[in-house]
């Protein structure tokens, strides 16, 4: 399963690197939001919520839904300004038709969003749809959706007057201590474009991101998500990437029809590990989940043993073991090493120890 975007046609100075005010200020109200899906931010999370005056922190708790699960396309500039106010200036611009449709991703999902045609704003039944989805979310997606659909202008306030408020009571501070960082990955980023083209900076960007030559002519950005969905860059002229101190696990792709595609991307963190494929994490479950293969890795976690040993412990036959052990290798789930003529396997720990992070962080990216 993977996100591809089109990027045909498009010269490899199509794809963007700056960091965005506004998109990291909807990562850390993410943090905010879903704290379980940012352990390493707990504290910050913790001690920010702790700090804002109490008045604010009961409005983002009334509004945490807003940038919990699906995150509207305008939080997320395909251009991003230099500072928030310019980017809040931007979306001001926006006329509320375009608004409408991407706040609903917000209270209607965005899967269940990709196939509308007339305007949630003027058509009754649209206008029904939408306040079912939401009711089935919730009722304060439910309320907001109503307010939106009633009085776009009213509800585009009381967004920007929130996001101005977080502003000043927190985001100022951590934005002036992250963006360093932030800025220098987008000027490295962009001189291995300019060296090296879009493969390279795009396989710096993560792993779970490439290039990919799709044949006749056609490029793409292939995302390793847990996604199959499409989206195309070529009517929008290319690709924006910011990167984000907040974001990890997450890889963020905003890519709704008639926007720039956006890619947020966590900068890399010294002793943090690249992600693994899904395919991989696939792989190991796959390869674990065989009740024979369960009490070899037993055996194999208390130390090397040869084949002849592991399928005397089991009452196997050597052949059996051997084929066995061939799918816990190629799943990366085994070390090896030679005594004299002798193959001594041993269950890698550390790897399987990941295992489950390596599934929560793919699922979440």
């Amino acid at each position: 399963m993977s996100l591809t975007i089109d990027i045909t046609g498009l010269p490899d100075e199509c794809l963007l690197f700056t960091p965005s005010p506004l998109a990291e200020l909807s990562a850390m109200l993410h943090v905010l939001a879903e704290p379980e899906h940012h352990p390493a931010l707990h504290g910050w999370a913790a001690s920010t919520i702790a700090a804002v005056p109490p008045a604010l922190a009961e409005r983002l708790a009334e509004a945490d839904f807003v940038w919990r699960s699906s995150r509207a396309d305008f939080l997320v500039p395909g251009l991003p300004g230099a500072t928030l106010a310019e980017e809040l200036d931007a979306v001001d611009r926006i006329d509320d038709e375009r608004y409408v449709r991407a706040a609903l991703v917000i209270t209607c999902g965005a899967s269940r969003l990709k196939h509308r045609i007339t305007s949630p704003l003027t058509d009754p039944v649209e206008q029904e749809r939408a306040r079912d989805l939401a009711l089935a979310r919730g009722p304060r997606q439910a309320d907001f959706a109503e307010r939106l659909l009633a009085d776009p202008p009213a509800v585009r306030a009381l967004v920007r007057r929130l996001l101005e408020d977080c502003a000043d009571a927190f985001f100022v501070d951590a934005w002036r201590r992250v963006l360093p960082e932030l800025a220098a990955d987008a000027r490295r980023k962009t001189d291995l474009l300019a060296r090296y083209g879009a493969a390279e900076a795009l396989a710096a960007v993560s792993s779970s991101v490439a290039l990919e030559d799709a044949g006749e002519g056609r490029r793409r950005i292939v995302v390793d998500k847990l996604q199959d969905n499409t989206a195309s860059a070529v009517a929008a002229g290319g690709v924006t990437f910011v990167p984000t101190a907040f974001g990890r696990p997450h890889l963020l792709v905003v890519s709704a029809p008639g926007w720039r595609p956006v890619v947020q991307y966590p900068v890399a963190e010294p002793g943090v590990p690249e992600p693994v494929s899904l395919a991989l994490v696939q792989q190991r479950l796959e390869a674990l989940a065989h009740p024979v293969r369960l009490r070899l890795a037993r055996t194999m976690a208390r130390g090397p043993h040869t084949t002849g040993e592991l399928a005397a412990a089991w009452q196997l036959s050597a052949p059996e073991v051997s084929r066995h052990l061939g799918v816990l290798r190629r799943a990366g789930l085994l070390t090896t090493h030679r005594r004299g003529r002798y193959m001594l396997y041993q269950l890698d720990l550390a790897g399987s120890a990941r295992l489950g992070t390596d599934l929560l962080e793919a699922v979440l990216r």
